[in-house]
């Protein structure tokens, strides 16, 4: 039987993670973690969900820039799109009028990727597997098929991308098994935010360790003699054999990224994440350039609007690790092409997580990575926030640091009906009591 979808909605649910500082950095001081989140129903009541990520104000464009997209999924059937889902992609990339306001970029382009998200879960629930599962077992061809090599043909072709999954089939099973028996390796943000404490920041840092964490990201960018102070004590407190990462969520000119990094390097950070504007590609690779005698390498790719950037980025040497993120990108497609040019140019990836539903979602393309691309795990690792995972049907799983792989059917996005009433905004209970404060 056919699975039309016949209805997509869409709603604007937010978490007000600001009033606790949960989720701030240098550049978004005061962010309600938030999400478009989009249903697919089918004729024969099967239902696909997904979202893209938001810090609150604004969610409310994305919900628009979805129901522009509704007419463009509406009346397909899911396996006319897997049969094609090249194709399908493009259709929603490439619409004569709405591809203006991107192109594959910027709100237009998260919109889309909500959409395609809930597809992908809506194929993984119709063939009963988790996301992940469901491209593990997907022949190298079919894979391929799933991703647009438009503007990318120049350093990866279709060829080269089936011979890459091709010879990664080789101990191809002891890999999914070793990840079903250990899970992925994780860092958390959870212990650092910018504006925590620092009693927050030493009991949450003592309470990792003691739960099996061995690798803390610490926000920085705001003023450079504290960031020295935090890291200092957060150094101390993790001792220094464990690894450290620093994020400046874009807060420096390059000048200014060099000097403050190289001021903060006394406490042997593994990477400086997105250091200047993320569209500044040659930026980040003179900032590369100059930070590799001291052993720091460029984390970015959070806010890299699609596979074109990436493409250059690593064309440019400008990453020492790429960050991709589920709902910044076209979804599990475009996010297939950037995997696999990072193989290419052998550059680890370390997923972006921080966010609602970001580690539920991530967590599958990662799994993919390793079993199916890089075969290594050496300098890779996926970010967690301890943050809002009770929201959903099928929360992550963190075991001594490590992400367990999914079990349930789909791509772990759907949210609990009750949690979506009480946040959608404005109307939910959560938002009215807001108000009435």
């Amino acid at each position: 039987m056919l699975q039309n979808i016949i209805n997509l909605t869409v709603k604007d649910v937010r978490f007000p993670t600001s009033l606790e500082q949960h989720g701030s950095d240098a550049m978004h001081t005061d962010p309600d973690y938030s999400a478009a989140y989009v249903v697919l129903d089918t004729d024969d009541g099967l239902k696909g969900f997904g979202l893209a990520f938001t810090l609150g104000k604004g969610t409310e464009i994305v919900v628009c820039a979805v129901q522009a997209l509704a007419g463009l999924v509406v009346g397909k059937s899911l396996q006319d799109i897997v049969r094609n889902f090249r194709g399908f992609y493009r259709l929603l990339t490439s619409d004569g009028q709405m591809r203006w306001l991107g192109p594959e970029k910027g709100v237009i382009h998260m919109a889309t990727a909500a959409v395609l998200n809930a597809v992908w879960d809506l194929w993984a629930r119709a063939e009963g597997k988790p996301l992940w599962k469901l491209l593990v077992d997907m022949d190298p061809k079919q894979i391929v098929s799933c991703i647009d090599f438009r503007y990318i043909s120049d350093v990866l072709t279709e060829e080269e991308a089936i011979d890459i999954l091709m010879k990664a089939k080789e101990g191809k099973q002891q890999r999914e098994d070793q990840m079903l028996r250990e899970g992925y390796p994780a860092y958390t943000t959870s212990c650092a935010w910018l504006g925590y404490s620092d009693q927050q920041l030493k009991q949450l840092c003592a309470d990792a360790l003691q739960n099996g964490w061995s690798r803390f990201k610490v926000k920085v960018g705001a003023d450079l003699e504290d960031d020295i102070r935090r890291c200092r004590l957060i150094r101390q407190i993790i001792g220094p054999s464990n690894t450290l990462m620093i994020d400046a969520n874009q807060r420096w000119d390059v000048a200014e990224a060099i000097s403050w990094v190289t001021r903060l390097a006394e406490v042997k950070p593994l990477w400086i994440e997105e250091p200047t504007s993320p569209d500044d590609i040659l930026g980040h690779a003179a900032i590369s350039k100059a930070l590799a005698p001291l052993g720091i390498g460029v984390a970015s790719g959070e806010q890299c609007h699609n596979r074109v950037m990436f493409k250059q980025f690593l064309q440019a040497s400008a990453l020492q690790f790429v960050q991709i993120d589920s709902c910044r990108l076209g979804s599990v497609n475009e996010n297939l092409a950037v995997l696999l040019m990072a193989h290419k140019f052998k550059v680890p990836v370390c997923p972006h997580a921080g966010g609602v539903g970001l580690c539920e979602l991530v967590q599958h393309l990662i799994l993919f990575d390793y079993i199916c691309v890089s075969a290594d795990l050496s300098s890779r690792m996926c970010e967690y926030v301890d943050h809002l995972h009770e929201h959903f049907t099928s929360p992550v799983v963190i075991e001594n640091a490590h992400y367990i792989p999914p079990k349930d059917p789909g791509y772990s996005c759907e949210m609990l009906e009750s949690s979506v009433k009480r946040h959608e905004f404005p109307g939910g209970d959560v938002w009215k009591l807001q108000i009435k404060k």
